[in-house]
């Protein structure tokens, strides 16, 4: 076996395509034995990338933009989509059938101030004709310290990534009450990048083929075994609640089997960043995003 190194920005349900492959077999079945870790602000992606100790990562087109903004030249791109979709929820105190977004009016919202989520977040409130100065966002630190605070008692909601809101309705603290993914609707969200070179080696197509299968069991595949599959990787989720997350994801629509970043879900990422006002102009396709290595 090969060893091949992972690494992700972060840690969800949001991503069980790349947790399936590294954790279901698909890997092992072309040769590679995985190695995952996920990101912190001592040991980032972008370095790990350069200095070639890990191979590829979660991350996202938009961290890109920093560099365009920057004249610079993206050495590191963008091959694969992992998500269509935005996978965070708005959790309340209470149930809502009837939710509507102008029903955070006034109200205390711990948002997660990450670039792209809160950009996200406040492009779903333009979308539905919300004034976000009337909101409060309140900016607590990581996921961790977000989900501390809510059950702390801290807001009148929560914006989240699946299982954690769950996981919050789950021990009757909160009640999901909407998905920022579905009020925005297709957008390039979460991706894998790597360097150019190792995209052309053999590695990569072998990944390629490992990611496709295990993407497609995602789409297919009943959520238990799914959720029994990844459970190592969520301690203290219940399996039921990351059962659940899972087919909530499976029919949002995050996981298409193509894994081909789309020049259409590219451009209404411009249209979110533009809104918030992170880059300055209509970045091309080209600049940081590729067809997949297999493609």
């Amino acid at each position: 076996m090969t060893q091949i190194n992972i690494m992700a920005m972060r840690h969800s349900a949001f991503y069980s395509p790349l947790l399936m492959t590294i954790s279901g077999g698909f890997l092992q079945d072309e040769g590679l034995e995985p190695r995952y870790e996920v990101a912190t602000p001592n040991n980032p992606v972008p370095e790990g990338i350069r200095n070639g100790k890990v191979h590829l990562s979660q991350s996202a087109v938009a961290t890109s933009f920093e560099t365009l903004e920057n004249g610079g030249t993206c050495d590191i791109v963008h091959f694969a989509q992992i998500n269509e979709r935005d996978g965070f929820f708005i959790a309340g105190r209470k149930p809502e059938a009837d939710f509507r977004w102008k029903n955070l009016l006034g109200k205390k919202v711990l948002v997660d101030h990450l670039f792209q989520p809160i950009a996200m977040f406040r492009y779903a409130l333009h979308k539905h004709g919300v004034d976000e100065n009337q909101i409060k966002m309140i900016d607590v630190g990581d996921v961790d310290a977000i989900d501390q605070a809510f059950r702390n008692g801290q807001g009148d909601y929560v914006h989240q990534q699946g299982p954690a809101p769950q996981q919050l309705e789950k021990d009757g603290i909160a009640h999901v009450v909407a998905s920022v993914g579905d009020a925005i609707g297709p957008v390039a969200f979460s991706s894998l990048c790597a360097s150019r070179e190792w995209l052309q080696s053999d590695m990569a197509l072998a990944f390629m083929r490992a990611y496709r299968a295990a993407r497609q069991f995602v789409i297919d595949a009943p959520t238990e075994e799914i959720a029994h599959k990844e459970a190592d990787f969520f301690p203290g989720i219940d399996p039921d609640v990351l059962s659940s997350t899972i087919a909530t994801y499976q029919k949002l629509g995050c996981w298409s089997p193509d894994p081909t970043i789309s020049q259409k879900a590219y451009n209404n990422l411009l249209d979110v960043f533009l809104y918030s006002g992170l880059i300055s102009q209509r970045y091309p396709y080209d600049t940081c995003v590729i067809s997949p290595p297999d493609a």
